[in-house]
């Protein structure tokens, strides 16, 4: 397959070839190696559901059995901090294609079975080490395997049986620490000055202080995902993203105590743990923010995001009028 991505453009064109091959009869394991620029999560779907527009369900021939993804150690902080998108290194899908360097290479490391860490030659055994304890805190889950010129044993990667849609997609080391919080936390990961904590906030950010502030992170800070509540978009919940310079910010749902009456308290009905950490006043919005990187100041951030929000003057004003840096135009349903 070519002139395309398999987890967008050549979707159609890979399950029609798997498909062909299996029925096939005589292939016993098929090994897919996709481009660098292919969205895990996209590849992984083809393989765990019916395609009723093609009527293809490859779950009745294969099974995914392991992802991997192999990361390039000598050029590993380039990359994550170059700010490059694919465009401008001609290899993006289309003109339409604007995805960043850096934010594709924290998901394909977020979401993996096996990470093969390769040209381990061409950087110092204190650098690999330090890249290590990164992609662990990245992905926790995930075996890692160094490599010089990707020559890696076929046993530890064909037939594993590793492969769990479920488990990969929560197995990111942000959602680990949203989860399970510090007590995952290792000494070796202090040694080396890796860290990550989460920041909470039951009130709102002002909204363009906090993206001001979120498009001016310093380098050492990795990863940053989670939920934000802007006082613009008092009705949504946010979705922060952010790897290296890449920084996406975009409504991902309602907040439960935005809902019409009837629908709110039905939700509530059905999902009763929602109310565990409901605020009298302003129901479940709040913020929750996973830092990942080095040399991490915690204190730091979290005064420099305290600021961020709204003062107990501006918590008064009517936030509609206030400043919105974003152009969503999202109604329910």
């Amino acid at each position: 397959m070519s002139n395309g991505c398999i987890c967008c453009t050549l979707r159609e064109d890979l399950l029609v070839e798997v498909e062909r091959l299996a029925k096939a009869g005589d292939i016993d394991y098929i090994v897919i190696e996709s481009t660098g620029i292919s969205e895990p999560t996209p590849v992984a779907q083809t393989f765990s559901y019916i395609d009723e527009e093609l009527n293809i369900d490859l779950t009745s021939y294969c099974r995914l059995d392991t992802m991997v993804t192999v990361v390039d150690a000598n050029r590993f902080w380039h990359d994550l901090r170059s700010g490059d998108r694919l465009l401008d290194r001609k290899e993006a899908v289309g003109e339409a294609d604007t995805r960043e360097i850096a934010d594709l290479l924290i998901e394909q490391i977020e979401f993996c079975d096996v990470l093969i860490l390769n040209k381990c030659d061409l950087v110092s055994e204190e650098q690999l080490e330090k890249l290590e304890f990164v992609l662990r805190t990245l992905q926790p889950k995930a075996k890692i395997i160094r490599s010089v010129n990707a020559e890696v044993n076929p046993e530890v990667l064909l037939n594993t049986h590793l492969f769990n849609f479920q488990e990969a997609s929560q197995s990111a080391g942000w959602i680990r620490e949203l989860t399970q919080g510090h007590q995952q936390h290792t000494p070796e990961t202090e040694e080396y000055g890796i860290s990550s904590f989460v920041y909470r906030s039951r009130l709102p950010f002002h909204s363009v202080r906090f993206k001001n502030y979120m498009e001016q992170l310093p380098e050492n800070i990795v990863r940053a995902k989670g939920i934000a509540w802007c006082a613009t978009q008092n009705d949504l919940a946010l979705l922060v993203s952010q790897a290296g310079p890449a920084l996406s910010i975009e409504p991902v749902s309602f907040w439960v105590a935005s809902l019409p009456k009837a629908e709110r308290e039905q939700l509530l009905l059905d999902n009763p743990q929602i109310l565990e950490e409901w605020d009298q006043t302003y129901g479940d919005r709040h913020t929750k923010l996973v830092f990942i990187g080095t040399e991490l100041d915690p204190k730091e951030i979290i005064e420099q995001l305290n600021q961020c929000l709204l003062s107990d003057s501006e918590l008064t004003f009517n936030w509609k009028t206030m400043d919105d840096p974003f152009e969503w135009d999202v109604h329910r349903a």
